[in-house]
């Protein structure tokens, strides 16, 4: 299920071979599922698929046996990512405002729906959980000894991940206020697909879960009053 959410996550690709009419180096990803859109409708499906899967992953994952603290809050934290990602999808912007002039006025002037302001809000809290879930799951994956690839992948996808964080949220800040795009629809998209990526990192770690290192494994407990000799310490 979270390989699949995390597929269904990056449909956005399907613009390199589909004309929606919007520029990818400065659109928002969300502007391609607005509802003035001509493929709105798939885009929202996808979001929608998107956010269920990964919600439904996180659920099972919170079940897993022998959960530990870290573990706890992120899968909880992906569960969050995955509600608000899903609830994104149901309140679409009314029109693309970084390609209609109108619109960004409209929207600055407070005239579009209130969708737009809920859809800003369900879309923070989206990446605000998977920064969170990146964040718990890495250290719980290196302080439980888990999940190898996690542990090797984890901080460079993380630190990957807070620089296109900062490109975007810079980005968002400068459209806003007039100063140009920035190259936000750019910056988004690498956002959003190494979260993507993260997510199917994280279904494989589970699926293969590999053996905890040597160092970290709890030593064997003997019986007491049984020798070092008797339990194979020597030959």
């Amino acid at each position: 299920m979270l390989l699949l959410g995390a597929v269904a996550y990056t449909a956005w690709v399907l613009e390199l071979v589909i004309a929606t009419g919007l520029d990818p180096v400065d659109a928002y990803v969300s502007e391609l599922a607005a509802a003035d859109q001509p493929l709105g409708g798939l885009f929202r499906a996808t979001d929608l698929a998107a956010g269920l899967l990964v919600l439904a992953g996180a659920g099972l994952g919170l079940s897993l046996p022998g959960r530990r603290p870290w573990a706890t809050a992120g899968w909880s934290a992906l569960a969050l990512f995955g509600a608000a990602t899903a609830l994104d999808s149901r309140l679409p912007l009314s029109c693309a405002p970084t390609d209609d002039p109108e619109c960004a006025a409209r929207e600055t002037a407070g005239l579009v729906p209130a969708t737009h302001t809920a859809h800003a809000v369900s879309s923070s809290l989206a990446m605000l959980g998977a920064l969170a879930a990146l964040v718990l799951l890495t250290v719980a994956a290196r302080r439980y000894a888990w999940w190898p690839p996690l542990c090797r992948y984890g901080p460079p996808l993380l630190l990957a991940e807070l620089a296109a964080t900062f490109w975007t949220l810079a980005a968002v800040a400068a459209f806003t206020t007039g100063a140009g795009t920035w190259a936000l629809g750019l910056g988004q998209r690498l956002q959003v697909l190494l979260v993507a990526l993260y997510v199917a990192l994280l279904a494989g770690c589970v699926a293969h879960p590999g053996r905890p290192r040597d160092t970290d494994r709890v030593p064997e407990r003997r019986p007491a009053g049984e020798s070092e000799w008797k339990a194979g310490g020597h030959g």
